[in-house]
């Protein structure tokens, strides 16, 4: 018997439901029941059936999370209701003034919700009829940034409410925080130095960082999860206090808070937050100290709000994490890019149950204006609880030792350094050997070259070996020179070398990148190799020509043009070449789908959602997840959903799969 149609969307929805129920084990309850192979292999087989069946797909499927373009930016959206700051202190006299208060103008019957303060990126998520509609950064509180695209990559955010146990109300805006794990950070900034960017200071700023990219496949990559903890609006449900709201979030799929507790009292307040600051280092991710909370909402919305935060909350914060020790000397790191930093090397000391023997002076402008020496007693902070920084020097009365002052030659290749304001910079590109070092990795890592074998520890016993004196010496290599160093056998050796010659032949925008051009990260590498379409024609570029690229202001499209006027980068990609790297040509400007924006709604007979979505890429065109005035027209397929509506009210233009496809063939695409 012949399956139909209806039969395949009941099959993709028995699917889609045992993901979901299977998300909903692993973020919300903790008890996973599959292995993270199983749940990639339903996952997969799921992906499949829709591409065999492209009529099935639904904007809400698990396999719709990843957008596939670059944004424009993003558009402001106004919160269904106002996302305040909490007041917040260290004093226990504070919290004891502001208990008496809310026992006076409560009365009987107050409890508070004490929960753990969230160290991340505030986020409102709305929901209609279920389906996740919009992600809002919070702003100003009043409005935020649309980052809707980049909110539908996060795995724990469920595209869709469960409604198993309890029904998904008509529409529903809630708050909660962005964070990312201590691990997953670590990782990040391990990933970020190695490509000769900037690390982020700490997770917080790494998770509002990752949520604001303009590449939605970028947000993908980086280890985010969403953690719920307030009802902003809601139409169709309501709650009695904070207990039922959270049940509501952990029954609707999204992950709550841990560790909370309801107090009556100033005692059980002191033992909970003294509690929480022991527990905070075995967390996994950062907390900065307790929330308390009115659980009542009838007595919160008696208490009411001032101007600036609600009267029912306080933000009990923990003591900064910060040491005190002694600098035993000062020594200077060079970076990828050439860049100096001085480094204070210190007697170990423990902050935060973490043992510090080394903090960044940032620069010579901060060494000088601190004016650390080597001898001095010195405070540490762990910024963020992780990268430990000298903050200040304590005053001494004894003889203090000579003035560090910032070398006039590069410490590892002795070339003279060169001053660009508060910043010193080895400008012996591709020579330096510290600087080669890190090149070399990143030249090898992913979204370059993709070399997986060559990472830090082999980089630097290429380079120190004398096997590698520059980049192009990479095609070069001989398994019986990579069997001299420790960890390589003949077998691995020569599946490098294997590895490296298939990595010969790349796309414009991987080369850019791999290059490490200063300013220049995946996002604007692609860019650049989109507007000039050959290596050639960007290495003519004018200042003019650059400043038409898409993200490349005043600063980077002289930092660009300095790289292809600079004799050292010459040579290295003219020797690149003569090494046999092949530089293929990226598709130009141009056509009827260039800077468009286009949405999909319903199913396509003739491809896949993912098909569509790459034809529209190829020919300089973006997708994108969610309706707006920016998008210019509307594709509409079979059953389509509520986006038809939406490009309606905003009178977008529409155009059914026949006109698309006729469309792609003027372009000269066959379909």
């Amino acid at each position: 018997m012949t399956a139909t149609k209806a039969d395949h969307r009941a099959t993709a929805r028995r699917l889609r439901e045992q993901i979901r129920r299977n998300d909903y084990l692993y973020y919300v309850r903790d008890r996973p029941r599959i292995s993270d192979e199983a749940y990639d292999a339903l996952v997969e087989r799921l992906r499949k059936f829709e591409a065999a069946h492209p009529e099935v797909v639904t904007a809400d499927s698990p396999t719709q999370r990843v957008s596939g373009a670059p944004s424009g930016g993003f558009e402001t959206r106004r919160h269904a209701a106002a996302m305040i700051s909490l007041d917040s202190t260290r004093e226990r006299e504070a919290v004891a003034r502001w208990d008496e208060r809310m026992r006076r103008e409560v009365g009987a019957g107050l409890r508070y919700l004490l929960e753990p303060k969230l160290d991340g990126a505030s986020l409102e998520l709305v929901y209609e009829r279920g389906r996740l509609v919009r992600g809002v950064t919070r702003g100003n509180g009043t409005e935020g940034e649309d980052v809707t695209a980049n909110v539908r990559t996060i795995p724990s955010i469920p595209l869709a409410l469960r409604a198993a146990g309890r029904p998904a109300p008509r529409f529903v805006s809630l708050r909660g925080e962005i964070m990312m794990g201590l691990r997953g950070f670590e990782r990040l900034n391990r990933r970020l130095v190695q490509r000769g960017e900037e690390p982020f200071a700490n997770p917080r700023n790494a998770a509002a960082g990752s949520l604001r990219q303009l590449d939605a496949r970028i947000t993908a990559e980086r280890p985010l999860r969403f953690v719920a903890y307030e009802v902003l609006a809601v139409d169709g449900a309501s709650f009695a206090d904070d207990a039922e709201i959270l049940e509501a979030l952990r029954d609707w799929g999204l992950q709550t808070t841990d560790h909370t507790e309801i107090g009556k009292t100033l005692a059980a307040i002191e033992r909970y937050h003294t509690a929480m600051a022991g527990r905070r280092d075995r967390l996994g991710y950062e907390i900065d100290g307790i929330v308390i909370k009115v659980t009542d909402l009838i007595q919160r919305r008696r208490l009411g709000a001032t101007g600036h935060h609600p009267r029912w909350a306080l933000a009990y914060k923990f003591p900064p994490r910060i040491e005190v020790t002694r600098v035993e000397d000062i020594t200077v790191q060079v970076g990828r890019t050439g860049l100096l930093t001085p480094v204070a090397l210190l007697r170990p000391v423990e902050v935060g149950g973490v043992t510090v023997s080394r903090a960044t002076l940032h620069n010579a402008a901060e060494l000088a204006r601190r004016d650390v020496r080597v001898g001095d007693m010195v405070r540490v902070y762990r910024a963020g609880d992780v990268i430990p920084e000298v903050i200040e020097r304590l005053a001494s009365r004894g003889r203090r030792n000579a003035r560090f002052d910032m070398p006039a030659r590069c410490p590892a290749c002795r070339t003279p350094v060169v001053r660009e304001g508060p910043m010193t910079r080895c400008p012996n590109r591709f020579g330096c050997p510290a600087q080669l070092k890190r090149a070399l990795q990143h030249f090898a890592s992913e979204g370059a070259l993709d070399v997986q074998g060559i990472g830090e520890e082999t980089a630097n016993a290429l380079v120190d070996r004398g096997l590698i004196a520059g980049l192009p010496d990479l095609f070069r290599l001989t398994a019986a020179d990579l069997q001299t160093l420790d960890g390589f056998a003949e077998r691995s050796a020569r599946k490098l070398v294997a590895e490296i010659a298939a990595a010969r032949r790349l796309e414009l925008h991987r080369f850019l990148y791999a290059l490490g051009i200063p300013g220049v990260g995946g996002t604007v590498a692609r860019d650049l190799a989109e507007r000039f379409g050959t290596l050639d024609a960007l290495r003519r570029a004018t200042r003019d020509e650059l400043l038409t690229t898409p993200r490349l202001g005043e600063k980077r499209a002289a930092d660009v043009r300095a790289f292809f006027r600079d004799a050292r980068s010459r040579r290295v990609i003219d020797e690149l070449l003569a090494a046999g790297v092949e530089v293929g040509v990226e598709r130009r400007a141009g056509g009827p789908l260039w800077g468009k924006r286009i949405v999909f709604t319903g199913g396509l007979d003739s491809l896949t959602r993912p098909e569509a979505k790459k034809l529209v890429e190829s020919l300089g065109g973006r997708t994108s997840e969610s309706m707006g005035p920016n998008i210019d027209f509307v594709v509409v397929g079979e059953s389509p959903g509520e986006k038809l509506d939406q490009a309606r009210k905003y009178g977008l233009r529409e155009m059914t799969e026949k006109e698309f496809l006729a469309l792609l063939r003027r372009a000269g695409v066959k379909t």
